[in-house]
Parts: structure tokens; C-alpha cells; sequence
């Protein structure tokens, strides 16, 4: 609670105009059961060629600082792994051949009653995993809905980090799409969708872009809170609140030192305590443990924005919120529109939070269901 207090959410609620919505459309959306995405509030500064998905939590959750960091927070961990416990315990192991050698790991979990025949291919963020709080909240969901789920692990995530010698970085999507094009044979009755949230949705997208030239096929992406130009995303940890600058350092360095223990005569890395600035730190690594000669030209390798969706012929939306502290939306202006990218804006959120006051439940789910089902 004392985040909210801190940083209060409504501090940027004069630059808005007013919501063009219903008092009742707007109560249903902060209830999470919003389906309809033709509602949409228009900002003053809004740009036509986006949507805006009305999403208005209470007053105490508003801040971009409480939806960023009560999504993962202890109470609300607890609540949602408590209600997913069957789902957890009842998700399968599987190990995925990614070719080259590669392999990744998930787990997998068939739907209940009325299958549709489709499944969803999960993907956590930087430094989360397959058991992830949001994909243990939408996964059951999904679940419900009668859709097979398959929460995927990238390189060096989740029990993942013995699997393979090199390190992982965000510029390894050839094994990502391995993964798809293993998971297209192993299921080749059902459709296939991802889900990506942060690095996920952004590794999701550009998978999408991918498809066309696969031997597997994508029905449909969405992508929450994708980074879009990761020097943006840079810039934002380092400048911001030192929250989420020193969560992700204290993830990432726990994370090499199961490497460290899984391949000691690889890896014998200096003194990980440090770092403190997570530029330095990736700078570090990615000069001595990747191909790319500097920080910069790394940072573009995973870049969408730029033209680098102009191939996307996969049906995909990218949610991002406007008062985002990890991702700005002012990657946007640089972000391809093909045409079968649809990028809706809320004006609240967070970093993948969306959470919409009800206890342990995400607004997200209800509208990732409802774009599932377009």
C-alpha cells in the first residue's frame, strides 16, 4: 500500500480528456468483463490509428507503480497460486528440440470440458518463467475456455539453465521458433496462438513475423506490454524508480549463478554483487559472452520497432499502457502498422498489471480472451 501512496496514479489525470464511455461500460470494464473492444475512451492526445481499450481500475490500485508492482507482490502471489493449484500440479513436462542442439522446456495443459481444438503457447518476460504469476492467472482461464496451454520457458528461465552450455539473450529467436515448429508436429491437431507478456510479447511478435516463412502456422498473437525498442526500455530502468532497475539486476545475477553452477568450467564470472546499473552490466556481458560488438547494435538486434514487422501477416494485437514505467509508449511512433497488427492503448495498467481491484484478479485475461476469440 505504500507504493500507491507514494506515487499516486491520478497525478497524470488532467492531460486526459474526458472518458467517451458509459458510466456502465466503464464499471464493467474495471470488473475485467469487458469483451467488446469497439469501447474505447480518446484522450486528448490521442492518434487515430490506435485503439483505446477502456480500462479504469479503482483508486487506491491506479498507480502505475501499484499495477506494476502488487501483480507479483506476496498476497496476491499466494491468492492466484492457491486458485491455480490444479493446474500447476496438473501441467506436464516437456522437453522441446529446438534444433542446433537447442533445447527448452514447458509445460503443457489440455483443456477442460468442450475443447476448441486450439493452444496457446505462453511466454514469460525477462527473468520470469512458465510459473509466472500472470500466466498462472490467465493459463486456468484459458484453460476453462477450453484451450490446450503450453507455458514455455526461454533459454536460462524457469529449472532451465543446465539444458544448454551458451547463455541466453534476447536476440535468440531461431530457437523460439524451433520451439513452435516442434510444437506444430507434436500437436498437429490443434491451431496454434501465443500469449507473450514484456520480452515475451516482443519475442511472440517477432515469432509472428517468422510464420510466414515456417513449416508451422500461427492463428494469432497477443502481446502485453511487448518492449518495442529495448534502448527505450534501457533508458527507462535506469532513470526511473531504482525498483525495478535493482529487481531485474537481483533476478539476473541469481540467474547466472545457476549457471555458474551448471557449467563451473565455462563460467567463472567476476564478482556479480557489482553491478548496479543494469546498462554496465549487460554491457558486460553481451561484449563478452555474445557475437554483437557493443551494447547498441545488441539492444536493435531485438528492436520491432523500425520497420521490423513490416513482413507480419499473422493476426496480432499489442496492449500497452500509457503509463507504463518499464516500457514507453513512445516506442510507438517508430512501431510498423501492417495490417494485421491492431495496437490498442489503455490509459492505466502499469508493466503488465492491468489489475482491476478484485482480489488476485487481472483485467488482462478477460481482454486476451476476447482477442483469442476474434
Amino acid at each position: 500500500m505504500i507504493l500507491w501512496k507514494v506515487w499516486p496514479g491520478d497525478a497524470a489525470a488532467s492531460r486526459w480528456g474526458r472518458n467517451s464511455s458509459t458510466a456502465a461500460e466503464r464499471t464493467q470494464a474495471q470488473r475485467g468483463t469487458l469483451a467488446d473492444p469497439s469501447v474505447k475512451y480518446r484522450p486528448m492526445s490521442a492518434v487515430n490509428d490506435f485503439d483505446y481499450a477502456d480500462f479504469t481500475p479503482p483508486a487506491w490500485v491506479r498507480g502505475p507503480h501499484a499495477q506494476s508492482v502488487l501483480s507479483s507482490a506476496v498476497p496476491r502471489r499466494w491468492i492466484v497460486r492457491h486458485r491455480a493449484r490444479e493446474y500447476i500440479e496438473g501441467g506436464q513436462p516437456l522437453l522441446i528440440d529446438c534444433g542446433d542442439g537447442v533445447r527448452l522446456c514447458g509445460d503443457f495443459n489440455a483443456a477442460t470440458g468442450a475443447a476448441n481444438g486450439r493452444l496457446v503457447v505462453m511466454l514469460h518476460g525477462w527473468e520470469g518463467s512458465s510459473q509466472s504469476i500472470y500466466n498462472l492467472s490467465l493459463g486456468p482461464r484459458l484453460r476453462q475456455a477450453g484451450y490446450d496451454t503450453l507455458r514455455l520457458n526461454l533459454r536460462d528461465h524457469g529449472d532451465s539453465h543446465h539444458l544448454n552450455e551458451e547463455l541466453f539473450h534476447s536476440c535468440r529467436l531461431p530457437e523460439v521458433v524451433g520451439a513452435l515448429r516442434w510444437i506444430a508436429r507434436r500437436f498437429p491437431e490443434r491451431r496454434l496462438a501465443m500469449v507473450g507478456y514484456s520480452l515475451g510479447g516482443n519475442f511472440s511478435l517477432r515469432v509472428a513475423r517468422e510464420a510466414a516463412c515456417e513449416d508451422f502456422e500461427l492463428e494469432r498473437v497477443v502481446a502485453i506490454c511487448p518492449v518495442l525498442d529495448p534502448a527505450h526500455t534501457m533508458e527507462a530502468l535506469v532513470s526511473g524508480p531504482g525498483i525495478y532497475q535493482q529487481y531485474f539486476i537481483t533476478k539476473w545475477r541469481r540467474s547466472l549463478e545457476k549457471k555458474r553452477a551448471a557449467f563451473p568450467h565455462l563460467y567463472q564470472f567476476d564478482n556479480l554483487t557489482r553491478f548496479d546499473d543494469i546498462r554496465e552490466m549487460t554491457d558486460y556481458f553481451v561484449t563478452r559472452y555474445t557475437d554483437y560488438g557493443n551494447l547498441n547494435t545488441y539492444l536493435q538486434g531485438y528492436a520491432i520497432t523500425e520497420g521490423r514487422l513490416g513482413g507480419l501477416e499473422v493476426p496480432a494485437t499489442a496492449i500497452l499502457a500509457d503509463d507504463d514505467p518499464v516500457i514507453p509508449v513512445t516506442g510507438l511512433a517508430a512501431l510498423d502498422r501492417p495490417a494485421a497488427l491492431r495496437v490498442v492503448r489503455t490509459r492505466f495498467g502499469g508493466h503488465c498489471g492491468f489489475l482491476d481491484g478484485r482480489l488476485g484478479r487481472s483485467w488482462i485475461d478477460e481482454f486476451v480472451l476476447s482477442e483469442l476469440a476474434r
